[in-house]
């Protein structure tokens, strides 16, 4: 027997498409996934799926496994049972944590129609809607640290965002501050000091402000995105944060009624043709 196989087959077939935050669509003949759409919310290839479930596929890697329990919207025991069988190390307490609960995704699901993402307490997107990706880039198209919201702020440059004086000063000042509260709950995790150790490297901006020891956690600000199809677009952008699990949900607002809302709303239709795409 397979251990990792059955759950994962048993798990797929007990989640509906409405509750992984897909349309129901028609002509299926079992309420759970398709192989098809849990491979797209895991980001892996359904050829890799397909050989997990037969069983024909040995040892995946962390990374996978943790995309898979989001997808699946795994309870916590449930994720630690999947990495076991799986062949991985569960992760640790003292780990910042990549997990989103059930709750928190349901929660995602009813926000829908904002531009919307979850990132660990080190910073690194872990879930986004189409709406986010189709205002800000796709954090699919990097890998490693470039993904990181830290990193690509004070080594790569705004990209799309654009912020007035004060809102740039207090995001970088918050953004350091952040990280360093971070190291505090998280003093073993490798992967957070790593991150810390290479911006203290390679950026002189966050250095310096490493250096002021000042702590506390990235709270809201305004910005404008600059570069999407439909326009600039101005936004309020507010973090709220999951107990437990430290993870940064961030929303992006804007002013019913205003130019920017017309505009978010023509990309809201074309983030989602993508997304069915």
């Amino acid at each position: 027997m397979d251990e990792l196989a059955d759950v994962l087959r048993a798990w797929r077939d007990r989640l509906s498409p409405q509750a992984a935050g897909l349309p129901a669509g028609t002509g299926r003949r079992t309420p759970g996934l398709r192989r098809e759409e849990l491979a797209l919310l895991a980001g892996v290839s359904v050829e890799y799926l397909v050989r997990l479930e037969q069983g024909r596929a040995r040892h995946p890697s962390p990374q996978l496994l943790g995309a898979l329990a989001r997808a699946l919207r795994l309870t916590d025991d449930e994720r630690d049972h999947l990495y076991r069988v799986g062949g991985a190390a569960v992760p640790a307490q003292g780990l910042v944590s990549q997990h989103l609960t059930p709750g928190v995704q349901r929660l995602l699901d009813r926000l829908g129609d904002v531009p919307i993402a979850v990132h660990s307490a080190a910073w690194d997107p872990l879930w986004w809607n189409p709406l986010w990706a189709a205002l800000t880039g796709d954090p699919d198209g990097h890998d490693g640290l470039e993904r990181n919201v830290a990193w690509r702020h004070f080594v790569r440059g705004p990209g799309v965002i654009e912020f007035d004086d004060q809102h740039a000063e207090e995001f970088s000042a918050d953004l350091t501050a952040d990280l360093r509260e971070a190291t505090g709950r998280y003093p073993d995790d490798p992967g957070l000091t790593a991150l810390v150790d290479r911006l203290r490297a390679e950026s002189p901006d966050f250095r310096r402000r490493w250096g002021q020891a000042h702590v506390a956690r990235h709270r809201s600000s305004r910005k404008t995105v600059t570069s999407t199809p439909v326009g600039p677009i101005d936004v309020d952008c507010d973090v709220l944060t999951v107990p437990g699990g430290d993870l940064r949900v961030v929303v992006y607002t804007v002013a019913p009624g205003s130019p920017d809302a017309s505009r978010l709303a023509l990309l809201r239709v074309a983030g989602r043709e993508a997304w069915i795409r």
